[in-house]
């Protein structure tokens, strides 16, 4: 019993120590989003680095942007990035105001 007491603190303890050095070095979690920056990223011209700063974009979406506007030609309006697959209203709503044409 003392050693599954010991096991369960450890346990703990560790879980603890996760929690807050992901908050601390987001870094290497991955690209830092863009959510807090007030640049706009412009959806016509930006390279696939600077797509991938934005929410819910990754390198499949970044390059599925860059693909659709070489096939398709510029976005008109922020909301015709929804006509990139994978892409839908609710990945629009956390990327609205962060876009521009």
């Amino acid at each position: 019993m003392i050693v599954f007491k010991k096991l369960v603190t450890v346990l703990v303890v560790l879980s603890v120590c996760v929690v807050f050095s992901v908050d601390a070095y987001p870094a290497q979690n991955g690209p830092v989003k863009a959510q807090g920056s007030s640049k706009l990223i412009n959806i016509n011209t930006a390279d696939s680095v600077s797509l991938m700063e934005l929410p819910r974009v990754g390198p499949k979406i970044s390059q599925r942007i860059i693909d659709f506007r070489t096939k398709h030609g510029k976005f008109k309006k922020p909301a015709d990035i929804m006509k990139v697959k994978g892409i839908g209203e609710k990945t629009f709503e956390k990327l609205k105001n962060l876009i521009a044409v």
